[in-house]
């Protein structure tokens, strides 16, 4: 999982960014970020998401994340909501874990995606929601009225607890 911040670029910066990368001598494959940056300057996405190396691949995670009465195992992948387990898919599991872990954070629908699926974004929020759905009716006392996984309209999820 990752931890995701934000900056705002403008297209001037932007621009600079792509001819310094472009054109430098830099020896570091940097073709997949500067496609990032064309597509950013050419409006094809309205965000780019990068992932810094720390030099230590083997990122340690929250082996366990605790909410009130939901616990959530990161090393053996399981959820349980007052001791009784919760049954969740792979991907919803990583969904509730990448929120539970940057509790508080509010992330749009395309930073869950990019941050769960490890791949292009193609601007399908119905598939995000129905994940958000399919969670809730498993982790909520009642779905329509969370206490976990919160909307922020017009933006995305955070979660709360």
């Amino acid at each position: 999982m990752k931890k995701i911040n934000f900056i705002s670029l403008n297209s001037s910066f932007l621009k600079w960014l792509y001819d310094k990368i472009k054109y430098s001598n830099i020896e570091e494959d940097t073709s997949e970020f500067l496609e990032g940056i064309d597509e950013l300057l050419t409006s094809k996405t309205r965000s780019l998401m990068l992932e810094l190396e720390d030099g230590n691949t083997n990122k340690k995670e929250i082996e366990e994340i605790v909410c009130d009465s939901l616990v959530i195992n990161y090393k053996q992948r399981i959820v349980t909501q007052n001791n009784i387990e919760v049954q969740l898919t792979p991907k919803e599991f990583n969904i509730l874990y990448f929120l539970a872990k940057n509790r508080g954070e509010i992330f749009t629908k395309e930073q869950i995606y990019q941050a769960v699926w490890d791949e292009e974004y193609y601007l399908d929020d119905s598939n995000i929601m129905a994940f958000i759905r399919k969670i809730r009716k498993k982790i909520e006392k009642n779905p329509d009225s969370p206490e976990y996984i919160i909307t922020i309209w017009g933006i995305g999820y955070k979660f709360k607890r």
